[in-house]
């Protein structure tokens, strides 16, 4: 039970949930936020609150998670099981498109873990009684689970029913746009290309009317036709109408232009209105025959708007636990409250800092009465207890530590404020009284009770005592509770009783200001003489009233100040000592496990070096072996040949001679040997990689000098300088030359090519002919295989529209860079209308490319001047 009724009004939560509302991405959504209600199943608070710690996980881990098209298509769902419905095109491209975003939710959380293979219930469940068995149901539902990455979120979206064969058949019939496309069906298509002819056959007409008449005088020079009631018309002055035969159409306000249709194309007019006619008929027919094949799936589509709703939803909770810094704390499904770092998160809002507040309440200490002076954050602790706890029973997250715990309560009841009322004749205190009234009635074990000012409304005797009577009610009921009060009496009443904890609210006596610090176990002081004085009370009304209320009074308050003052003298000691422990612990952990680590990393780093040792002696064995071939083949000495064996002999015994734990200095002596003796053979294959290029260099020269170099032409077999690649000169363009190298075309400069010969190739070392030729093959290889690649992946269109202006450039430099390399002849730019910046410096770059032939406006039916169409050749 939740009492009174205005209960969301009172504790705030009725601004929590406009800000969760704002957070959903639709009407779906929102209405789901409206309808959250308190909650007392303990299961379904932690799966709400698991929904939403894995969408936070989910959405950290996944790049392109899908959260838009998140339409709510519900109604237009509905409407049309009724037969000989239809859903427009719009809704039909709407529900295209909320559909796929469904299907990726869906396909994203049942994808299972990599390597972990699903359970099968039917090999778990046995036939043992129905108690074993639904807990080998339990167990097997549990394993089933934690084979997806997000379980809860995967019981969400299982049995969801996804609808890809819809989605290909609303792709046949809509473009990408949403608007039907030409060939949803041959009458379709050829209704369309009729009006094309005779919309352009009436426009040519117009235009031959409009000149002549533009030439005789008769209408200003720019004119131009206009369209009224969907026809094409001619705007002229009302003076020269009778010499422009037609129908009058309209007029304009001011009645010095008139719209005629000249008699020449009402004819046409008329045919094209008829074929629109046509074409809209053909349109239905389309769209009720995709809606039939819809409507035995309303049902299905129904549930899976209601899945999409609830993924908005763990959306917008999942963003507001981010807005407010909230967590998810653990659960148990009894009454506790045991809470560090709590704030206020609508006073959060507003105030540049708060002070969190650490609240505890147990079976022992389940009724805190907090005291303390006025404004000093009472109503603020209690109400931000009632918020949090009425938050959390929702399934929302909670701003407080990661270390808090929280419980369950079936009914919570709060009485704070005036509540007067003038209908029902009852005063602020009757009210009072009539709530405690029903929360006595109400109360029990799983009861929390707010009460603000418990006891005051009216003489202050009588009110305490019958507050403290009210509270002792709620004692015997076992009730929970947290009550602020001013009353000394129910003080005493804390002490005294089990189960009720006095509170109080830290004052700073010395700067005279709250510090709206709770402190659990101590009473607070309302500090009214000191606060009296601080505002510049006549003292001597300050002294009789001392007087009045008597020296005991005072003296107790002031011992109360002095025992508040040492205790919190004695709590930071306690504090600063535990937290200089707790240091100290993590301290002698991070030495622990730094040891750990380094041991751990000493044996990595042997355990890698005898790898890197056993791969060197491989790599070694075989460059040794190669070079003692070619000390063969020089007919070198047989003493060189055996030398270098042994060597290789002593090498590979020191190696496996190596222990990775007694013997960590020959380790390192080794590594180090082994880094030098690689750093030699790298020197020399250097030297020897130099030796050849000087003679390739020689030899490259003296061909030069035979081959006349003459004027390059087309046909030419060419190379470029330094290389020894021959391709084919295909055409030159001023000083930029095509050449063709093997599967390749690039662009060169002229001045960066020579004249080659075949005759030169078969003058180059056999070893220099063999590596060419292999590296040839192999860039040949990888050129062909990136060129397909493109040719897969690419794509005709490219939108940049909403970026700026060097984003979309560098976008529209790489796409056409891609279609020259697949050999694309034609493209698309989709830029959009706007001013036109994008267009100018896209066509301004375009203008620059030899490639690009041609480059122009797409047909207006398609784009117009929003979309370049670039033709490459």
């Amino acid at each position: 039970m939740i009492y009174p009724k205005n209960f969301e009004q009172k504790i705030g939560f009725s601004e929590v949930r406009r800000m969760l509302a704002d957070h959903c991405l639709s009407t779906l959504g929102k209405e789901e936020a409206a309808q959250i209600t308190f909650l007392t199943d303990a299961s379904a608070i932690r799966e709400s609150l698991q929904q939403t710690r894995e969408f936070r996980r989910l959405l950290e881990e996944t790049e392109d998670f899908p959260l838009n098209f998140f339409y709510d298509m519900r109604t237009a769902v509905a409407r049309i099981r009724i037969e000989n419905t239809h859903l427009e095109e719009e809704e039909l491209f709407n529900l295209r498109r909320s559909l796929d975003t469904i299907n990726q939710i869906v396909t994203i959380l049942n994808k299972p873990k990599e390597d972990i293979p699903e359970t099968d219930d039917e090999d778990e469940t046995t036939n043992t009684g129905a108690e074993e068995n639904a807990q080998t149901a339990a167990v097997v539902a549990a394993l089933r689970d934690s084979n997806y990455p997000y379980p809860a979120l995967h019981r969400l979206a299982d049995g969801v029913a996804t609808f890809p064969n819809l989605i290909q058949r609303i792709d046949q019939i809509l473009d990408r746009f949403g608007h039907l496309r030409d060939t949803a069906s041959p009458e379709l298509l050829r209704l369309r290309r009729e009006l094309q002819r005779a919309e352009g056959s009436i426009s040519r007409t117009l235009y031959s009317i409009l000149h002549s008449a533009q030439s005789e005088g008769l209408v200003d020079k720019d004119v131009t036709p206009a369209v009224r009631d969907g026809r094409l018309v001619l705007p002229i002055n009302p003076a020269v109408k009778r010499k422009i035969k037609g129908i009058v159409h309209d007029e304009s306000a001011t009645g010095k232009t008139i719209f005629v249709e000249p008699e020449e194309v009402v004819e046409a007019n008329n045919h094209i209105r008829e074929l629109e006619s046509q074409e809209r008929q053909e349109v239905i027919r389309i769209l009720t025959e995709i809606t039939k094949k819809i409507r035995p799936y309303t049902r299905e589509l129904l549930d899976s708007y209601h899945f999409l709703a609830q993924i908005d939803l763990v959306h917008a909770r999942t963003a507001l636990a981010q807005q407010m810094r909230a967590i998810e704390p653990e659960v148990v499904d009894h009454p506790h409250i045991d809470w560090g770092a709590a704030r206020h998160p609508l006073l959060e809002r507003i105030v540049e800092r708060i002070v969190p507040l650490d609240i505890t309440l147990t079976p022992e200490k389940h009724i805190l009465i907090i005291s303390g002076p006025n404004a000093g954050g009472k109503s603020v602790c209690l109400k931000t207890v009632g918020l949090l706890q009425y938050m959390l029973q929702c399934g929302l997250s909670i701003p407080v530590s990661e270390t808090s715990k929280t419980g369950i309560f079936h009914d919570i009841m709060i009485d704070i404020g005036d509540e007067q009322s003038l209908e029902n004749d009852l005063s602020t205190y009757s009210s009072h009284l009539l709530n405690m009234k029903n929360m006595m009635k109400q109360a029990s074990p799983k009861t929390l009770i707010l009460i603000d000012e418990f006891g005051t409304g009216t003489e202050p005797q009588i009110g305490g005592a019958i507050a403290e009577s009210v509270l002792d009610k709620f004692c015997q009921k076992g009730a929970w509770g947290v009550i602020t009060t001013h009353y000394q009496n129910l003080k005493h009443f804390a002490d005294s009783h089990a189960g009720v904890v006095n509170g109080a609210m830290l004052y700073d006596r010395h700067e005279m200001r709250p510090l709206f610090q709770l402190a659990i176990g101590r009473p607070g002081s309302s500090f009214a003489i000191e606060i009296a004085r601080k505002i510049g009370l006549p003292e001597d009304v300050i002294q009789e009233a001392s007087e009045i209320v008597g020296s005991d009074y005072i003296q107790s308050d002031k011992y109360l100040q002095d025992i508040v003052r040492d205790k919190r003298y004695w709590e930071n000691k306690r504090q600063t000592i535990h937290q200089r422990e707790k240091e100290l612990e993590k301290t002698m952990d991070r030495y622990e496990n730094g040891l750990q680590e380094v041991e751990a990393e000493r044996k990595e780093i042997l355990r890698k070096a005898k790898e890197e040792a056993q791969a060197l002696l491989q790599e070694s064995n075989r460059r040794i072996e190669n070079t003692i071939r070619e000390i063969r083949e020089s007919q070198a000495e047989k003493a060189e040949t055996k030398r270098i064996r042994q060597e290789l002999k002593e090498f590979s015994e020191g190696v496996d001679d190596i222990d990775t734990k007694a013997k960590d200095d020959a380790i390192s002596k080794k590594i180090e040997q082994i880094k030098q003796r690689k750093e030699r053979h790298e020197r020399h294959q250097a030297e020897k990689a130099k030796r050849q290029e000087k003679a390739a260099a020689t030899l490259r020269q003296a061909v030069n000098h035979q081959i006349p170099q003459g004027h390059l032409q087309p046909g030419d077999p060419v190379r470029m300088k330094g290389t020894t690649s021959i391709g084919t000169m295909e055409s030159i363009d001023g000083k930029t030359a095509l050449v063709v190298f093997g599967d390749m075309k690039t662009k060169v400069k002229v001045d960066r090519l020579e004249r080659a010969s075949a005759d030169k190739e078969q003058q180059v070392t056999k070893g220099d002919a063999m590596a060419e030729r292999i590296s040839s093959y192999q860039i040949s290889q990888a050129t062909r295989k990136t060129i397909d690649d493109h040719k897969t992946n690419f794509h005709q269109d490219l939108d940049v529209r909403g970026m700026r202006g060097d984003e979309a450039l560098n976008a529209v430099q790489y796409f056409i860079d891609d279609a020259i390399l697949v050999g694309m002849p034609r493209v698309r730019i989709l830029h959009g209308k706007g001013n036109g910046i994008l267009r100018q410096l896209i066509r301004q770059y375009l203008a620059t490319v030899p490639n690009v032939t041609h480059f122009g406006d797409e047909h207006v039916q398609f784009g117009g001047a929003g979309i370049t169409v670039v033709d490459i050749g």
